[in-house]
């Protein structure tokens, strides 16, 4: 570990690009139909996270494997056909590692102001991996939609909420610039999944005993936009979007500088 903003400086460093499949407005909008397979995704990172066709659970890309994380609670791994609607990913190298606290508990906002410590006033995107000891973390799962599709917001009034307790895992996800407004989740995007492989979700809230940060600077983002007519007519814009996206989302945004 080292000073305070150690990623303030982005020269001498690696360029590393976000790929990202779609927008979390077309979301908002709901553009649920997956148009890009697993397969396709992971030859373009090896960490990630995203959603399934028609929001069907939650994902997680570790280590070049895809997770699905069903909102029965159940996990599997992805297959290379299945597709998604929304994703992103980033081939995975710290710039950063970071011990968390020893001796006490670590809450989301106290892991947020940690990775903010270092990054505090920068625009650029980073990728975060956690792998922690859990005391408990609260996840929620969105489910599979049905045709006509509701927006974002809506259908994560449906989620399923779970409490996990004593165990391990990963906590995978991004920290993103207010000015991406409608194109991904402003402020911090959090995903679990325990080193069994069995349970996770969409992060809501956390308190770790141990573990370990790893922060990646990114500085190109690829954005895939989907090929549909829907797409092409969707009101993606407005004034409230970006709220709106982070109130669906859970999204945490970094505090004005």
């Amino acid at each position: 570990m080292t000073g305070p903003n150690l990623l303030g400086d982005i020269r001498g460093h690696l360029r590393r690009e976000l790929f990202q499949s779609s927008t979390v407005g077309a979301l908002l909008a709901g553009l649920d139909d997956g148009d890009l397979t697993i397969g396709q995704l992971l030859e373009n990172g090896d960490f990630g996270l995203g959603t399934f066709d028609a929001l069907d659970g939650e994902m997680v890309v570790l280590d070049s494997v895809c997770y699905h994380l069903h909102s029965d609670g159940t996990v599997d791994v992805a297959g290379t056909d299945t597709t998604t609607p929304f994703a992103a990913v980033v081939d995975f190298v710290p710039d950063l590692t970071v011990a968390l606290p020893s001796g006490r508990t670590t809450t989301r906002s106290e892991l947020i102001e940690l990775v903010e410590s270092h990054v505090s006033g920068d625009n650029y995107f980073y990728a975060i991996r956690v792998d922690a000891d859990v005391a408990s973390i609260t996840t929620r799962t969105v489910s599979r939609q049905e045709k006509p599709y509701p927006g974002l917001l809506e259908a994560s009034h449906g989620e399923a909420v779970r409490t996990f307790e004593n165990l391990r895992g990963t906590i995978a996800g991004f920290r993103s610039p207010d000015y991406a407004g409608t194109v991904t989740v402003p402020g911090f995007h959090l995903h679990f999944i325990d080193d069994e492989r069995r349970r996770g979700g969409h992060v809501l809230e956390f308190e770790l005993t141990g573990g370990q940060v790893g922060v990646c600077r990114i500085s190109d983002l690829r954005l895939r936009l989907p090929e549909s007519a829907a797409f092409g007519r969707a009101e993606l814009t407005g004034d409230q979007a970006g709220s709106a996206i982070s109130a669906a989302e859970g999204g945490v945004r970094p505090p004005v500088q």
